[in-house]
């Protein structure tokens, strides 16, 4: 039996992680982590009965005691709360899937606390990752990849280790707005954004895909995960989303991981690696896929890859900035406050302007995405 903490439970991650343990007797709750969704952390509480659970926001939390009064559940609040679910004694794998820099202490506290870590949470890696890193593996701690793309890699290089990487070959859809141009998605609305064409995930994530932004962050993750390069991690586009990323060895073998876009695939895997368990659902059909189409990346409509490839190879504070002005951009996007363009020239602007601190502490890249949020906030409203 395998105990699992989940950070993010109420998001896509958590949600889809829940339905795997709702169809697998071999798996159980015991605390269960979200921000501020206090009736579906209720629902999820009754029906996995963890003994720990948490809610960031202090007043969903105060509601959510009274809710559960009757059952035997612990319930906290805040970063502590966050904290105490990611070390939660029992737990034998921790998944974080909390969305943001918010969940940069709970996985290092997972970590410190020897927890096998099934990693969804970007900006852990992307702002943090030489601290995280090394904190690994003083702990012994494994770090799982969650999102297809290096779960995808992640697998290719299962019994693999021992040969050199030439490549890797990280895929992208493309999203919503492939093929357009910079003047054509300028009057693009969340709505239209909103409808990727083959996964189904969250609001920012799913904006973050129409942007490029995520493949952006995935480039800065699988430098830390796999210790390559920038130079040596390529992105190609693949719109049907059925290559999930492929490695190229130094030979010329290029070894690719193919399934259908089904993020429960990548959570199964990471929550019982070593082993592969059946999963249901469907499967890919070759005899009447056709063609697997690959492309390169628009950089000039989606200028945010070659701006994460120029904060990752600066380094500092750089990957901080790129990811809090995104993450400031999307929320000003979907609350209708700037155009979908706007987006990317915030970020560039942000890092323009940005004097980089090499090696930064914790405290120092939470205080950089402090600052610039202010500074959005007071220049942009």
């Amino acid at each position: 039996m395998k105990k699992l903490s989940i950070l993010g439970s109420t998001g896509s991650i958590g949600t889809q992680t829940l339905e795997i343990v709702r169809t697998n007797k071999d798996l159980e709750i015991c605390a269960l982590a979200a921000g501020s969704n206090v009736s579906l952390l209720e629902a999820q509480i009754r029906e996995f009965h963890p003994d720990m659970a948490c809610l960031f926001d202090e007043a969903a939390a105060a509601d959510l005691r009274v809710r559960v009064a009757d059952l035997p559940v612990k319930v906290l609040s805040g970063m502590e709360g966050l904290m105490s679910c990611a070390a939660h004694e029992p737990a034998d794998i921790v998944v974080g899937a909390i969305v943001g820099m918010v969940g940069i202490r709970p996985v290092m506290a997972a970590i410190e606390a020897g927890k096998t870590l099934a990693l969804a949470n970007k900006e852990t890696l992307v702002t943090a990752g030489h601290l995280i890193i090394p904190l690994a593996k003083e702990h012994n701690v494994p770090i799982l990849p969650v999102d297809s793309e290096h779960s995808a890699i992640f697998q290719v290089l299962q019994g693999n280790r021992m040969n050199k990487v030439s490549r890797i070959l990280l895929t992208a859809s493309g999203g919503p707005f492939r093929g357009l141009t910079r003047v054509q998605t300028a009057d693009k609305k969340p709505k239209d954004a909103l409808k990727h064409p083959n996964w189904s995930m969250g609001r920012k994530i799913t904006i973050d895909s129409a942007t490029m932004v995520n493949k952006g962050l995935e480039v800065m993750e699988a430098k830390w995960l796999f210790g390559v390069d920038y130079d040596d991690i390529e992105v190609v586009v693949q719109p049907k989303s059925i290559i999930h990323s492929m490695v190229e060895f130094e030979d010329g073998a290029v070894l690719a991981q193919l399934g259908t876009p089904d993020m429960k695939l990548p959570i199964a895997y990471a929550l019982y690696y070593p082993e592969r368990k059946p999963l249901p659902g469907p499967r890919l059909d070759f005899k009447t896929m056709g063609q697997i189409q690959i492309a390169s990346p628009d950089n000039e409509a989606f200028p945010a890859l070659p701006l994460a490839y120029r904060a990752g190879k600066t380094g500092g504070t750089m990957p901080t900035v790129y990811n809090a002005a995104n993450e400031w951009a999307v929320a000003a996007f979907l609350a209708g406050k700037i155009g979908f363009n706007d987006i990317t020239d915030i970020i560039a602007a942000c890092m323009d302007r940005h004097a980089v601190i090499e090696s930064p502490s914790l405290d120092t890249i939470l205080e950089a995405e402090r600052e610039l949020r202010a500074s959005l906030t007071k220049d942009r409203g």
